[in-house]
């Protein structure tokens, strides 16, 4: 059976970011994360071990998270390639990593970068 996981809306405060002051003072940043695996009967067995775990792929979110990058998008290839190295199962993983309030000289609320795997 092929399922669709999500863990959505994950906040952090990180340091990501092209300018010192960014890497110093930081910003708010959501990551999204949608995961499709083959967890076979692992439903009808109500058996978490047989499937990806929400609070696993949370953890590896925040300590990717927590490595500065320059560019959103090698965190969120990180986060991607880290999660598709830890179930087998996993057949395709999108990451989308968002930063709040973009350091861009006008008024932007968002900008993002998604990494399909």
């Amino acid at each position: 059976m092929i399922t669709t996981i999500r863990v959505e809306g994950a906040e952090f405060r990180a340091y990501h970011g092209c300018y010192d002051l960014e890497k110093k003072v930081g910003n708010r940043f959501v990551v999204d994360v949608c995961i499709e695996a083959e967890i076979g009967d692992a439903a009808e067995r109500d058996d978490v071990t047989s499937t990806v775990n929400y609070l696993t792929v949370y953890e590896l979110i925040r300590e990717e998270m927590a490595i500065t990058s320059n560019i959103v998008e090698n965190v969120a290839l990180r986060i991607a390639d880290r999660i598709k190295a830890s179930w087998n199962d996993i057949l395709r993983v999108e990451v989308r990593v968002t930063k709040l309030a973009p350091p861009l000289g006008g008024k932007v609320a968002r900008v993002s970068a998604t990494i399909i795997r």
